[in-house]
């Protein structure tokens, strides 16, 4: 049997300030070592001071994952050597005197499955190492300290996972959730990392580092359950160990042997206090969280009657379900859900398209509109769509400029079907025994149209027209 737990790391992108200095959490946008202090560079007599709203913010995290949130948290020291860790520690948290960090056990839902979480700490994010040279003779290490401070939530779950997909769908739910709260951008580089541990038939864990990307880490879950498989099936022991993925040769190598708790030795950080987390606190947070991505997907449901599939992808977008929640109105709730997921999500399908889109909740609106009053065939509401995102013009101009208007004249519409019955024949003689070739015809009456003209019409009429 595969057991594999997840050590998951998700920056809180959305805080001003790092966990325990006023450097920008937001490091992406210096020159590397230009967003640091004596705090976060570790320098002699500097001292951290906690950002309260990191701690709101894992807060809502854990209570979000269903997790015990403690009366009291408090941080540890721990003790490392690492080239990116200037304070040569780290300070995070750990449940030495009971449930001190800011989250304790709790569950997550994948599909039909619960996922035990088994706490939620917070802590800081050491720098960052990056590698340059074409070998292993010439390569040379460069050090970041930009990232060292940025808070850090760390959730760790029991290995509950039997197959990589399950750990792929769990991450993709996580994700999800993070940008619901708006506590987080996972989609930033390195904002959301994690670590896999990987034990078969009862054997050692192995811990995979080193792991860019959720598409790498199913694939490294993948290769290391056969690789441990391989060795149990030949009775070679199993080590526990720490394995790094090598994106390269795509497969996990041995990195070190597994360190225990013991190896770190924590203590509690004397420079900040037990923080207090009050109820009145808790009772603010729980009032301040927006609505849970499965009681969103449920109302669009019940509500505007979307079809399911099409509720789960866009309640499970916070851009795009905040966008349907600006624009749409009783009426053409169901048709904007439908522009959003089967159009608009393939148009705008990076952060670089979004934020350069002059879409506004008011087109989408009354795009909606037209489709439903006929103005604009959703065949034509496509090309509009585009117009609108490069543009910006409004959908009664662009439908005007574009010529996108519907075919709404019945006796214009006659006549080209007329033509089109008497073009194909043979067509027509098949659709009198065979209902289902009619819909060629009103292809070819929608290819005269230039997709303008209404699909349900142009059935109706080509019915009447050739008697069936």
């Amino acid at each position: 049997m595969t057991k594999i737990g997840l050590e998951i790391h998700c920056q809180l992108t959305n805080l001003q300030s790092k966990l325990f200095c006023s450097c920008k959490a937001n490091y992406r946008e210096f020159e590397p070592n230009e967003n640091i202090c004596p705090v976060c560079a570790g320098m002699p007599g500097s001292l951290p001071r906690l950002n309260q709203e990191a701690v709101k913010k894992a807060t809502m995290i854990a209570m979000a994952l269903n997790c015990s949130t403690p009366e009291k948290i408090a941080f540890f020291r721990k003790n490392y050597f690492y080239p990116d860790l200037p304070k040569n520690f780290q300070i995070t948290q750990l449940n030495i005197y009971g449930d001190t960090s800011v989250g304790g056990s709790g569950t997550i839902s994948v599909g039909d499955k619960k996922i035990r979480i088994t706490r939620i700490q917070l802590e800081e994010d050491p720098g960052r190492l990056i590698y340059e040279g074409s070998s292993s003779k010439n390569q040379i290490t460069l050090v970041d300290y930009n990232r060292a401070g940025t808070p850090l939530v760390e959730i760790v779950t029991e290995p509950d996972f039997e197959t990589p997909k399950e750990v792929r769908d769990f991450l993709n739910i996580l994700s999800d959730l993070l940008k619901n709260l708006g506590v987080a951008d996972p989609s930033l580089e390195g904002a959301m990392r994690a670590d896999a541990n990987v034990s078969v038939h009862g054997g050692n864990k192995v811990e995979i580092k080193n792991i860019g990307s959720f598409h790498d880490l199913e694939k490294a879950a993948h290769f290391e359950i056969t690789r441990q498989e391989s060795l149990h099936d030949r009775d070679i022991p199993i080590a526990q160990e720490t394995r790094h993925w090598d994106d390269r040769r795509k497969i996990t190598v041995s990195s070190r042997s597994k360190e225990e708790d013991m190896d770190y030795r924590y203590f509690l950080e004397g420079d900040i206090p037990w923080v207090k987390i009050n109820p009145e606190i808790r009772t603010e947070l729980k009032s301040e969280m927006p609505e849970s991505i499965s009681s969103k997907k449920e109302r669009y449901v019940t509500k505007y009657n979307i079809p399911e599939q099409v509720a789960d992808v866009l309640s499970s977008d916070k851009f795009y379900s905040d966008m349907f929640e600006k624009s749409h109105t009783e009426s053409n709730a169901k048709e904007v859900a439908n522009i959003i997921t089967t159009e608009l999500m393939g148009l705008e399908d990076t952060r670089e398209k979004r934020e350069a889109s002059k879409l506004t909740a008011t087109h989408l609106r009354d795009l909606a509109d037209s489709i439903q009053t006929g103005k604009v065939s959703r065949n034509s509401s496509k090309n509009a769509l585009h117009e609108i995102l490069k543009t910006g013009k409004s959908v009664s101009q662009i439908i005007s400029d574009l010529d996108l208007g519907n075919v709404s004249d019945e006796l214009e519409l006659l006549k080209i079907i007329d033509k089109i019955i008497s073009d194909e024949s043979e067509a027509v003689e098949q659709a009198k025994s065979n209902p289902q070739t009619i819909n060629f015809l009103v292809g070819k009456v929608m290819q005269a149209t230039k997709g303008k003209a209404d699909p349900t019409s142009t059935l109706n009429l080509l019915k009447k027209q050739i008697g069936i």
